[in-house]
């Protein structure tokens, strides 16, 4: 079963509204400064730090940039000027950046729409361990956008996401690995498996309890402790990303 569109949607709404964190901390002098003022919501003070800084090359600015002109703080909204300062940090190695433009590439916003593009900048994200670009790349493959479909490397992405400490990500990764589950979808059909994933993601979300519990309508009570039990241990194993 595909992710639906509003899983994808939701994260990428997420991703944009985090995009300013602050990821220059190790960064000394204007950085810090400028991330400072985004925090109080001086966009005029950051543009006046960021902007420099990007044009001398600081990768953390540009991507900070970017996120300016794709929320318009401080700028004119501007999914063009985004995309190139996205993809100005984007080719430095920024996984926040290879995330964004794969999305703004997914979107056709800023850029033609192109999936193969998108596919290929989210895998760069991915293989850096960014838990929004390996829900993202999973759900293209799930969809067969920009690459094959082929819903093993989707539950394979789905698996790494859910391994992670960010909270949007893993939800929606938890819940498309027990759809996937539950139907034998690039992995063997499982509704013990199906059952754990859906109640590590029923701790944090309704909308996936009711799912847990409509498949707990179609369980032996033994399948269903058996998922309990499988639930556990996976938070026994991962306490990180609880």
């Amino acid at each position: 079963m595909p992710p639906a569109p509003s899983v994808l949607s939701t994260t990428l709404l997420a991703g944009g509204a985090v995009a300013l964190a602050l990821i220059g901390l190790a960064a000394a002098g204007p950085l810090q400064d400028g991330e400072a003022a985004l925090q109080r919501d001086d966009y005029a003070t950051a543009l006046q730090i960021f902007r420099p800084l990007a044009e001398q090359g600081n990768a953390d600015a540009q991507f900070n940039l970017g996120s300016m002109y794709e929320q318009g703080q401080g700028v004119p909204e501007d999914d063009e000027q985004a995309a190139a300062w996205y993809r100005k940090a984007a080719d430095q190695g920024s996984a926040d950046a290879q995330f964004h433009l794969g999305g703004m590439y997914r979107g056709g916003r800023g850029v033609p729409q192109d999936y193969a593009e998108a596919a290929a900048w989210l895998r760069k994200a991915a293989d850096q361990g960014s838990a929004d670009a390996q829900l993202y790349l999973g759900g293209m493959y799930q969809e067969g956008q920009g690459v094959p479909q082929d819903y093993a490397q989707a539950a394979a992405w789905y698996l790494k996401a859910a391994d992670h400490s960010s909270a949007d990500a893993r939800l929606d990764a938890e819940v498309n690995l027990g759809g996937m589950y539950a139907s034998g979808q690039g992995v063997p059909q499982d509704y013990a498996q199906a059952y754990m994933w859906f109640d590590l993601a029923a701790a944090n979300a309704d909308w996936a309890r009711a799912k847990r519990d409509d498949l707990a309508g179609k369980m032996t009570p033994e399948g269903i402790a058996e998922g309990q039990r499988l639930a556990r241990e996976w938070m026994q194993g991962h306490p990180s990303t609880r």
